[in-house]
């Protein structure tokens, strides 16, 4: 056995990638799945699209590889975060859709909760902020709202999970109610400190406890697949949240290290070791990673909207017809023109945790078009980096000006993309030969559990750049681009 198959469910697609005993990709199938936007700043998920794009994914992998379960040692899982499912533990059946991490109609619930003087108690314990991203006040609306799911929740019969809790427990014939402790660590619900669910958090949500799954290192047994899915039974041996799956797969296991995921979202972690910050510049504290019952701390930065925002000129803009398009499209831009989009489509992200803020385009001339407006959405990632990158410098001293970021995600095979990151933030930008990043992670979990895969030492002896992006801009025009940003940003709050 041999193979290894990850699972990265993500915000609008499920994939399924089989990697082989030298962890290299030997196939994968992607599916795209439906986007519900009930209403303005609501982003809803069908729990059947969940699963029914997994499973698919996992079987036509499985098949496009040529090989049978029989080969296959181990699952590993990444997902998207803080997205919110709860579903009737008798039944199976979800109680409602699922709430994605972008939605924000618990921002009034929110702010009421931060009014009471409640943030502190929460950013002390989950090393969070109090935000409609996270999983706490998304869990609270559907018990408030559902009809009957308040009663049904203190009767014991529902269970609450984030994307990898319900895979597993589909994936496990109900077998498993479990997640990791990165996912947990995103719920705003778990004392990373103490590594437990905290209870005077979930009475203050008023949150039965026994809806919560059991919380397990990132590479542990999570349960064994029922053998009617894939041909045989499977074991579950690695799991990780999307953005810590990535940081795994970019071997950035010394404290220091950075990375930058630019998917649906971006999202910077930097190592920090056994240390658990308190930012003053208002970044998360999380849990990196936990081996043996240790947790990795980092700090991480959240952008809402990286890649979403090409496919906004895409979907929603009809301005091009494929993401490569923005590239060649930027290339073509007129340079007398600056425009600067912040794309707050469903508010701002870290450092400004605006949740009522939304989308502008500034410094548009009648001669702005198309290729002009591509090159502002590619340029608003690296703008929103270094919004990131800066926050860290000012909370630990061992982000260093000149330090090294690594990235992965669908957007940084653009290498105009990454050449402007390189320029705006002043440093070094390292791609990797292996892109699959979050997947790599989540394999690399498993295979590592299950024998097939070396050990931590070994995994970052292997990791591989493909391009190192060099800055070329002057200090004078990167310092005026990146103040014509801090104005647009600016404007939007105000």
């Amino acid at each position: 056995m041999t193979y290894i198959l990850a699972i990265d469910q993500g915000t609008t697609s499920s994939r399924a990638i089989i990697f082989d005993a030298a962890m290299r990709v030997t196939a994968t199938v992607q599916e795209e799945f439906t986007q519900h936007f009930p209403k303005s700043g609501w982003v809803e998920h069908d729990l059947s699209d969940i699963w029914s794009s997994t499973a698919s994914t996992c079987r036509g992998a499985i098949e496009k590889a040529g090989i049978t379960v029989s080969d296959i040692a181990a699952i590993g899982i990444t997902n998207q975060r803080e997205t919110t499912l709860v579903w009737n533990r008798e039944t199976g059946q979800p109680i409602h859709n699922a709430i994605v991490w972008q939605d924000r109609r618990t921002s009034d619930m929110c702010a009421a909760l931060k009014a009471e003087g409640f943030e502190a108690e929460v950013t002390e314990k989950t090393g969070l902020l109090l935000d409609p991203y996270f999983s706490g006040t998304k869990l609270k609306w559907l018990l408030d709202n559902v009809e009957g799911a308040r009663a049904d929740a203190k009767a014991g019969k529902l269970m609450f999970g984030t994307v990898d809790s319900y895979l597993i427990w589909k994936l496990s014939g109900g077998v498993s109610h479990v997640t990791d402790a990165t996912n947990a660590a995103r719920t705003m619900l778990y004392n990373i400190r103490e590594g437990c669910w905290d209870a005077e958090i979930c009475a203050r949500f008023d949150i039965p406890m026994d809806m919560l799954p059991e919380v397990r290192d990132c590479a542990s047994d999570f349960g064994t697949t029922r053998p009617d899915l894939f041909g045989g039974p499977l074991p579950i041996l690695g799991v990780a949240g999307d953005q810590q799956a990535a940081t795994i797969g970019q071997a950035c296991f010394a404290p220091g290290m950075l990375k930058s995921t630019y998917g649906t979202g971006c999202f910077a972690l930097l190592n920090t070791g056994d240390t658990l910050l308190r930012s003053q510049s208002r970044l998360l504290g999380t849990i990196a990673y936990q081996f043996d019952g240790k947790p990795t701390y980092a700090l991480e930065g959240s952008i809402f909207i990286a890649g979403a925002v090409v496919q906004w000129l895409r979907d929603g803009l009809k301005m091009i017809r494929e993401a490569s398009e923005t590239q060649p499209l930027a290339k073509r831009a007129d340079q007398g023109q600056e425009l600067y989009m912040v794309p707050a489509f469903t508010g701002l992200g870290a450092p400004y945790w605006d949740a009522e803020a939304r989308g502008a385009i500034y410094g548009l001339t009648r001669n702005s078009g198309p290729a002009e407006f591509a090159r502002a959405a590619l340029e608003s990632v690296g703008f929103q980096t270094r919004d990131l990158l800066e926050a860290m410098k000012s909370d630990w001293t061992g982000a260093a000006d000149d330090g090294v970021l690594r990235v992965d995600g669908g957007m940084s095979a653009s290498d105009w993309s990454m050449q402007f990151l390189s320029d705006i933030i002043g440093a070094p930008v390292d791609r990797p030969k292996v892109l699959e990043t979050t997947a790599l992670g989540a394999a690399w979990l498993a295979g590592m559990r299950a024998g097939v895969y070396p050990d931590q030492d070994g995994f970052t002896a292997e990791w591989a750049l493909d391009c190192r992006f060099e800055p070329a801009m002057d200090d004078a025009t990167r310092d005026r681009r990146y103040a014509g940003w801090q104005d647009a940003v600016k404007r939007t709050l105000t």
